[in-house]
């Protein structure tokens, strides 16, 4: 039975900055797709989303309205003619329905606005795809980030194809006490002093942050915490480079094959590093290739990487909303040779994992939600020059689960985006393989699929390495 919601319940500021942050360029919808081998029984379906997707969580049933009094803000409201059938959709791929019609077809609804009179998120059902079909996720990011909304898709999955169709565990009321609500205030007088010069990139993460307890620990450190902000504020503006330019609304996508997980955690232990600093390693080395073939390349782009400030081991809160920072690790396309540069981004991710940058960069957005939303649009505007792409590292399960009986092939789940940043990189881990995916303004960069072929080539080359150099050899001057 579904809970009373028809009070309005105001929307918390750092969900509010994703709702303005909205553009047509960059809408902020978190976009997830999955397929199978052989279609599912949509039915079933249907009633696992309402079961489990819909009725445990208000927001999905709410949508966002004004505040009755001058100042009040977004609020969210009971949608009194909420329809399931409204935001669960029946398509068909086009023949000869193949993965670049899957890809044109996730392109397409990537760029389309989410329906702002009803609760903000939708599912589309494929039929036609080769033998079997796939779905389509679109949440916005008002609603969660991504870390709960990945959390809550999985939890329409089974871990064995007869597992039946109860419900998930009741999600926790939220505390009414914000445990970050102190950063948040003291990041509110800091950003209101630079307003005119200076913002953050606001971007979304999937990944899980290894401890973040210790990171609320370290907001309280006064001249880490300003440290922090100043490189949250002050980010030089990225080199121009064919990443860059006048966005449009079209969008493309494109990913790689599936890469075998254990050979890379191999190549890990050999080399003292791990599989998110591998990964990165070749995604810049993608990039280095396809900025070569385009004749801009430079030395260091900027990714923004979400940080998940959320406890791993609690349930989530029925309202969802987002908890989360944003960190910014440079990617040395300059370097070509590999082993230097799997060093040089472990040694920067290291640096990373013990920064206050996530945390604080959360009291930043929370002061964002604060603000008139054209000054947040032009502080978003600017901030975003300081990043060329959103790199997500989403740890999804280690076996195989299953959609109503039908066992999952793969999955992927794209962030947003916000302001001129023309790339979001999307890194999945599944039964045992990764799969990079790329969604990507169509206009700056019409070809993500060179990216996600060179990216392959580069894990294939990256695991020729394996073992570490002697002394003698990393002695050696580096090409390229």
């Amino acid at each position: 039975m579904l809970e009373d919601m028809s009070a309005t319940q105001s929307m918390t500021h750092p969900d509010a900055a994703w709702l303005h942050m909205d553009q047509p360029t960059n809408l902020m919808v978190i976009t997830g797709v999955l397929w199978f081998d052989r279609p599912p029984d949509w039915g079933q379906v249907r009633e696992i989303i309402e079961t489990r997707f819909v009725e445990p969580y208000p927001r999905f049933r709410q949508r966002v309205v004004q505040g009755g009094r001058p100042f009040a803000g977004e609020q969210w409201e009971e949608d009194p003619r909420f329809d399931l059938d409204l935001h669960v959709h029946r398509v068909a791929l086009p023949p000869p329905g193949d993965q670049a019609a899957l890809r044109a077809l996730v392109a397409d609804l990537a760029a389309t606005p989410l329906d702002r009179a009803k609760p903000l998120w939708e599912f589309y059902l494929v039929d036609g795809f080769g033998d079997g079909a796939a779905m389509v996720s679109r949440i916005h990011h008002c609603i969660a980030d991504g870390i709960a909304l990945a959390r809550v898709l999985l939890s329409l999955m089974d871990d064995s194809p007869d597992a039946g169709f109860a419900p998930p565990e009741a999600p926790r009321e939220e505390s009414g006490r914000n445990p970050l609500g102190a950063l948040a205030n003291s990041a509110k007088g800091a950003f209101s002093t630079t307003l005119g010069a200076a913002g953050t990139v606001a971007h979304e993460s999937l990944e899980v942050a290894r401890h973040p307890s210790h990171m609320l620990d370290l907001a309280t450190v006064t001249r880490e915490d300003a440290d922090a902000l100043a490189r949250v504020l002050l980010k030089e503006p990225d080199p121009q480079t064919s990443f860059k330019g006048e966005m449009g609304v079209a969008k493309e996508v494109a990913w790689s094959r599936p890469i075998a997980l254990e050979e890379i955690r191999t190549m890990g232990h050999d080399t003292g590093t791990t599989v998110n600093d591998i990964v990165l390693t070749a995604v810049a080395g993608a990039f280095r290739r396809y900025l070569r073939r385009n004749d801009s390349l430079v030395d260091e782009l900027t990714g923004v990487i979400p940080f998940n400030l959320r406890p791993p081991d609690q349930p989530l809160p029925s309202t969802l909303g987002n908890r989360f920072g944003l960190v910014s690790v440079g990617l040395p396309v300059g370097i070509g040779d590999r082993r230097r540069r799997l060093h040089e981004i472990h040694d920067r991710m290291e640096k990373i994992k013990h920064s206050p940058e996530g945390v604080v960069s959360y009291g930043v957005l929370d002061a964002m939600g604060r603000v008139p939303e054209q000054v947040e649009r032009r502080v978003v505007d600017f901030s975003s020059a300081g990043s060329t792409a959103v790199i997500t590292n989403v740890p999804g399960p280690r076996e195989p689960v299953y959609l109503a009986g039908t066992p999952v092939e793969g999955v992927l789940v794209w962030a947003p985006a916000s302001g001129g940043i023309s790339m979001t990189v999307s890194i999945f881990s599944y039964s045992g393989q990764i799969t990079v995916g790329l969604l990507v303004d169509a206009g700056l960069i019409p070809d993500p699929e060179v990216i996600t072929r060179a990216l392959e080539s580069e894990i294939e080359a990256l695991l020729r390495l394996k073992r570490p150099p002697t002394r003698r050899q990393s002695r050696r001057k580096p090409s390229g």
